[in-house]
């Protein structure tokens, strides 16, 4: 029977481990607080410039040998399931944490509802990242500003004030002109125009997805937490 070579086998140990200890090492300089920049997948979005990684990213369970072994057991077939290495997923709870808010015209729990099944099978409106993917260096990354066609297709309004019909916008599939009145969130107090030539004009609308300046009018009736308000309100003492 062929054996191998006791020498060899030293040898293909000691690659493996080093290679182990290689990655380790390199992982934990990418960890550190310096190295946060390099580290990133890309710019923070519009209002997260100054929130440092760990405000969203959450370490995983285990150490990261543990991580390795784990999944090293699932590469194996000795492990039903892998576990998540380095830190967990950011999900919409823990953009919740920040900004959740009572008088959200669309909260992302009312999609869970089975009338909203069609729907979210077309834009995941449960999710934040869906419209607000993050690394991006930008407010909303949607390409496009049409996404009310999904559930207000058949919206019908009595005594509408403006004077283009709303019933006359969705028949010509002028869904971008929904953010022309009404911010999605409908977070801004203040009231919607009456005529079309007093909306705010879709360019507006466009440049503040990419970062710009807040295009509607009317104070916010609420306000993100800032990172140091987010310690505060849930760093355990």
């Amino acid at each position: 029977m062929f054996e191998i070579n006791p020498l060899r086998k030293r040898q293909f140990y000691g690659i493996l481990i080093g290679f182990v200890i290689a990655i380790i090492a390199i992982s934990s300089l990418l960890f550190i607080k310096p190295a946060e920049e390099y580290l990133s997948i890309g710019p923070m979005n519009t209002g997260h410039e100054g929130f440092s990684c760990n405000t969203c990213h959450q370490d995983a369970k285990g150490t990261w040998m543990q991580q390795i072994q784990s999944n090293s057991e699932h590469a194996l077939g000795l492990r039903k399931k892998m576990v998540e290495f380095g830190s967990l997923p950011v999900t919409t709870k823990k953009c919740l944490s920040c900004h959740d808010r009572d008088n959200d015209r669309h909260p992302t729990h009312r999609f869970l509802e089975p009338k909203h099944k069609k729907a979210i099978q077309k834009i995941d409106a449960t999710n934040c990242a869906t419209c607000h993917s993050e690394h991006n260096g930008i407010r909303v990354s949607l390409a496009q500003g049409n996404y009310c066609m999904n559930c207000h297709s058949d919206t019908k309004i009595k005594d509408d004030p403006i004077d283009t019909p709303h019933s006359e916008l969705f028949k010509k599939g002028m869904w971008s002109t929904c953010l022309q009145c009404h911010d999605f969130h409908g977070n801004h107090q203040a009231e919607a125009a009456l005529f079309m030539k007093d909306t705010i004009p879709l360019s507006k609308i466009k440049a503040y997805f990419k970062g710009g300046d807040d295009p509607y009018e009317g104070v916010k009736k609420f306000k993100a937490l800032s990172e140091q308000e987010w310690i505060k309100k849930y760093t355990k003492k």
